[in-house]
């Protein structure tokens, strides 16, 4: 008789190579995010508590899915990600509009909470690379990771293009450039392959959430004006688009 497997068996990994197709599909998301948690707070009339209300019990499901597949599944993956990128801007929005929460406050505890997450899974594994995403309890420790990192990201994002007065636009230019520069330091070795990675990844929320705010903000507030419904139209077309290619083309799939 074989041993019953416990929760943390090993498993096929869940999640995606990264590749470009990773980061441009990272960032539509993010930008999604952004949009789309404004057209259902304000446009189709749900308000914040009933946007994130139903975010969350969709994500909450969305969730089962990806932990009931047996590996990485694109469509199950990149579902979550879109679900948690609109999570993770409501959790911010709750507390500063909500409770009135300074951005300087939301920023400081995401990221020292971002901090916890990857000390306590460090300790528990002994590794934060997301090629050993093999387990129930790694893969728990990774969506963790990454609802924080979306919740910090736009607290960040809101703090530099808002209350610092930077503006949208040159908000997600600085935060491009630093990415670009992570990559290049990747590129020299002067950083590791796993800091680089999430240190890029905290990165292109505050990139993503800029650039949708800078589309769909209006005129007097430095945004373009094109509204809600275009933008996330048009982002989660792309999205869907490229997640289909991946599940034709099995480009993003991680060696066993």
């Amino acid at each position: 008789m074989q041993p019953r497997k416990s929760e943390f068996a090993r498993i096929v990994s869940k999640v995606p190579e990264v590749t470009v197709y990773f980061w441009v599909i990272k960032v539509l998301a993010t930008t999604v995010g952004e949009t789309a948690a404004d057209l259902l707070n304000f446009n189709l009339g749900l308000g914040l508590g009933g946007t994130t209300a139903v975010m969350f019990v969709a994500l909450a499901v969305a969730l089962v899915l990806q932990y009931r597949a047996p590996r990485y599944v694109p469509w199950r993956y990149w579902l979550v990600v879109v679900l948690v990128s609109i999570a993770g801007t409501l959790v911010t929005d709750n507390l500063t509009d909500g409770f009135g929460v300074p951005l300087e406050t939301t920023t400081a505890v995401f990221a020292v909470l971002l901090a916890i997450v990857f000390v306590w899974w460090y300790r528990s594994e002994g590794t934060l690379s997301i090629h050993s995403i093999t387990t129930r309890r790694r893969e728990t420790f990774y969506w963790a990771a990454i609802l924080v990192t979306f919740a910090l990201g736009t607290a960040a994002g809101d703090l530099l293009a808002e209350r610092l007065s930077l503006g949208y636009l040159l908000s997600a230019a600085l935060f491009a450039t630093v990415i670009a520069f992570i990559g290049l330091f990747y590129g020299l070795r002067v950083l590791g392959g796993v800091l680089a990675f999430w240190a890029a990844y905290v990165l292109t929320r505050p990139l993503g959430a800029s650039l949708g705010d800078w589309v769909t903000q209006p005129s007097d507030s430095g945004g373009l004006d094109f509204g809600t419904v275009g933008p996330s139209a048009v982002c989660l077309a792309a999205v869907v688009a490229l997640v289909c290619y991946l599940t034709a083309s099995g480009r993003d799939r991680l060696p066993a």
